[in-house]
């Protein structure tokens, strides 16, 4: 059914969506005058950061099992470390910066742990997109090329571009449009999964 088709392709848009959203009012500084909105919006954020991960898991489930498990722990890896980025770097780090009217040499420590934990995230968001575009390349062959070098342009440009305005929503847009592709190239006309 074509309605359904879309449907999932519309679903496996919607995380990256939501982050280019959140990333379009985040905040470009943390001071004094940013850092309540910068920590709730934060919170606002921890359920939305896992969800790429879900999708990175679901384009997995017809990849052969030596892509799929190493994919869907970097994709697991996505969520737990880059949900520590979340919380670290953003609700503490507005908390404390709102808490001391500016920003202290302990908002500095704060960043740095956070910065190892998105590092460590976002590495392992590009790996596991990159095992997912293999897969699909694999399955779906020449329908899946345009989403896989859409998703992967995305991946790389996350490393350090993250959801921050504009190249991080550009970048949201991206994996957006790269996983919404890859998931439709994937997909017969019925709604299934190609095999």
């Amino acid at each position: 059914m074509l309605g359904s088709r879309w449907l999932r392709g519309l679903l496996f848009a919607l995380p990256g969506l939501l982050l280019a959203g959140f990333g379009a009012v985040h905040p470009a500084v943390l001071d004094a005058a940013t850092a309540s909105w910068w920590a709730e919006l934060h919170v606002l954020l921890l359920p939305v950061f896992p969800l790429p991960a879900v999708a990175q898991w679901l384009l997995l489930t017809s990849a052969p099992p030596w892509l799929r498990w190493p994919g869907r722990l970097a994709a697991f890896g996505f969520a737990v470390f880059y949900g520590g980025l979340d919380a670290v770097a953003g609700i503490a780090a507005g908390t404390v910066v709102h808490a001391q009217h500016g920003a202290t040499p302990v908002v500095g420590a704060v960043f740095g742990v956070g910065d190892l934990l998105g590092h460590l995230g976002a590495g392992c968001f590009l790996a596991a997109n990159a095992l997912i575009v293999f897969a699909a390349i694999s399955r779906a062959r020449w329908r899946a090329v345009p989403g896989a070098v859409i998703l992967l342009g995305a991946s790389v440009s996350f490393l350090d571009s993250h959801i921050f305005w504009p190249r991080g929503v550009v970048t949201m847009i991206g994996v957006a449009v790269g996983t919404s592709w890859l998931s439709l190239a994937g997909a017969r006309p019925d709604g299934g999964e190609t095999r």
